[in-house]
């Protein structure tokens, strides 16, 4: 037995060294997840801190005409008209999604006007989900048509870039103002 009490040792030494690597190698995998997780996690922070950048840029660059309303306030009643401030809301009859309840239809004018102005941008439908994407949109249509005043942004969100000509969008533009004086 003697003998064999070196080699026991040895075999003792190399089980527990495996053992210890074994659960060294479990640790590093586990703090690599958390810190891929934990940059996940920022870099989504960041994606949202800068949407909400741009979002406030936005509000500050549309709005160089002379409106009735404050401007902000204008978007703000424009989506409580639209989905209550819902960026889950869904129309079926229309399929109107999200904030704006923006329809396929709008999201393919966008396009064109994007490709018409040689931007490398494009929407999917399943962008008018996403509130700053949505918003994007609206700032991008409404730049394209010209539309300055707060009842004719309002009324051609509503019924298409003639919409000031169409009585059904006076409607719209009576809730919308109703939300803006409240």
């Amino acid at each position: 037995m003697k003998q064999y009490t070196p080699y026991l040792a040895i075999v003792l030494f190399a089980t527990l060294s495996l053992v210890y690597m074994i659960d060294y190698e479990n640790e590093i995998n586990d703090l690599t997840f958390e810190l891929e997780y934990t940059t996940d996690s920022l870099s989504t922070k960041i994606d949202s801190l800068e949407c909400e950048l741009d979002t406030l840029t936005w509000e500050l660059e549309i709005w160089d005409h002379n409106t009735t309303y404050n401007e902000t306030h204008l978007l703000s009643a424009i989506i409580h008209v639209e989905s209550s401030n819902n960026d889950s809301a869904y129309c079926l009859s229309e399929d109107a999604v999200g904030c704006l309840q923006i329809r396929k239809t709008m999201v393919d004018d966008v396009n064109r006007i994007l490709k018409r102005q040689k931007s490398d941008i494009r929407y999917a439908y399943d962008d008018r989900w996403v509130r700053y994407k949505s918003i994007k949109m609206f700032e991008i249509y409404c730049k394209h048509y010209g539309l300055t005043t707060a009842e004719e942004i309002a009324r051609c969100w509503n019924g298409g870039p003639r919409g000031m000509n169409k009585d059904a969008t006076s409607y719209y533009w009576n809730k919308v103002q109703d939300h803006l004086d409240s």
